[in-house]
């Protein structure tokens, strides 16, 4: 009998570590669009600090405090319509090329097992190379919008069956900035200045909320499967920045809705204590029309689906993982100016991205 206890209380404190390691990779991905579809830049670490820690409850105690630094880089050039790739563009030189160096930075803090407070900020570094007029090429560093909410477990972990089912809220600010500007050409080579596209805007210039779900339950052979489901609602309409466009509909930005969904499974990698790997696939991007409010403006809608393969490592207080989705499908959807206009507009998108974190608990 005590063999058994004993062994049952290894099982749980693996099983815990593995919840833990899994919980941080999926909070370690704040909200980024797939190339110009991007809307929602700021980060929504969400779920980090929820899992049971490997030495149980009594860390938690100890140490109720979390910080998390992530990464992400996302370099688009790809343009689609619908779910042709326009190649076209590549080989007469005149893609638009996107690059975002995204830093979040997340502190969280542990009220009970249950219940967790969180706030989130993001420092961004935009690049654009955009060949057509107004012709610029720019690079800035900005903060983006700040996030602040909580997040409760619906049973309080440890579980008998060691998984649960995780809902969070959070409020998103307009903290970032929404009107930078450039200097370009115009069409006779004039120099002007203009406001940079859409997708490099750290912010949006919106107040909206942001609901997550996270789920996850253990399987034979050591295996965990999860879920996590985001939505980010903005009720705000346009923001009234002039997008240079002259189609009607198309004057000012959209402030857009964004949503990512991510599933799979993750199990520890044999005889390396703390590794664990993962894989799945994740759907991301911009809806056509948005939940909430009117969806007025210029926006890209569209998405991309992608195989989602991940490695999550965990020493004493520390955690890191690495993702790096690769795009499978990618989809620039009509929007509501492009079905008035009777157009269909396109957007660059991402072949993969780099998904980095690091957790320390104090």
């Amino acid at each position: 009998m005590p063999e058994r206890e004993d062994a049952a209380r290894l099982s749980q404190v693996k099983t815990g570590r593995l919840l833990r390691v899994i919980v941080f990779a999926l909070a370690a991905v704040p909200a980024f669009g797939q190339g110009c579809i991007s809307a929602a830049r700021q980060g929504v670490a969400m779920l980090d600090a929820l899992c049971e820690r490997s030495d149980g409850h009594s860390a938690r105690r100890r140490y109720p405090w979390e910080v998390t630094l992530d990464y992400r880089y996302l370099p688009s050039h790809r343009h689609f319509v619908g779910t042709v790739e326009q190649v076209q563009r590549a080989i007469l030189g005149n893609e638009i090329v996107n690059k975002v160096h995204g830093f979040n930075l997340t502190a969280s803090y542990d009220i009970n097992p249950r219940w967790t407070v969180t706030a989130s900020l993001p420092v961004l570094k935009m690049y654009r190379d955009q060949l057509y007029v107004p012709r610029m090429e720019t690079s800035f560093v900005s903060q983006g919008d700040a996030t602040v909410g909580a997040r409760v477990w619906l049973w309080r972990p440890p579980t008998e069956s060691m998984g649960n089912i995780g809902i969070g809220f959070a409020a998103k600010l307009p903290t970032g900035k929404y009107r930078v500007t450039s200097p370009a050409t115009d069409r006779a080579g004039n120099p002007i200045v203009a406001t940079v596209d859409q997708s490099i805007q750290p912010g949006d210039g919106g107040t909206g909320f942001l609901i997550n779900l996270s789920a996850f339950h253990p399987t034979p052979l050591r295996t965990m499967v999860y879920f996590q489901g985001l939505y980010v609602f903005s009720p705000r309409s346009a923001n009234g920045v002039s997008t240079f466009r002259t189609r009607p509909g198309e004057e000012v930005f959209s402030v857009t809705d964004f949503y990512l969904y991510r599933g799979g499974i993750s199990r520890p990698v044999p005889k390396v204590r703390g590794l664990s790997m993962s894989f799945g696939g994740r759907i991301e991007g911009v809806p056509v029309r948005d939940a909430i409010g009117k969806s007025d403006g210029f926006r890209r809608p569209g998405y991309a689906i992608s195989a989602d393969p991940g490695l999550m490592y965990v020493r004493g207080a520390y955690m890191f993982s690495v993702n790096v989705p690769w795009a499978v499908e990618r989809n620039r959807k009509r929007s509501v100016s492009d079905y008035r206009n009777r157009i269909h507009g396109d957007a660059a998108f991402a072949d993969y991205s780099l998904l980095i974190g690091v957790s320390r608990r104090f």
